[in-house]
């Protein structure tokens, strides 16, 4: 999983942040980046998946309102 060089900074800086409020852990830079790196590559793939999943039950949410437009639609022909 690959981040860009911005916001891989952000995240770096917001988990130092985390840790030295919450766990009163000083982390550097150096060691940060190998926390992060340690998450994207034991975690990343997790909630990459995860938002796939989501992202597929969404279309097929809305493929099923279609289908149920279209059904609306449809014209019954008169009886004789």
């Amino acid at each position: 999983m690959e981040l860009t060089k911005e916001v891989e900074g952000e995240v770096i800086v917001k988990l130092q942040r985390y840790l030295a409020e919450e766990m009163q852990v000083e982390l550097g830079s150096f060691e940060a980046q190998f926390l992060l790196d340690f998450f994207a590559e034991h975690a990343g793939c997790h909630f990459y998946n995860k938002g796939l999943a989501d992202a597929l039950q969404a279309m097929e949410s809305k493929l099923q309102e279609c289908g149920d437009l279209v059904y609306q639609l449809e014209q019954v022909p008169p009886l004789d």
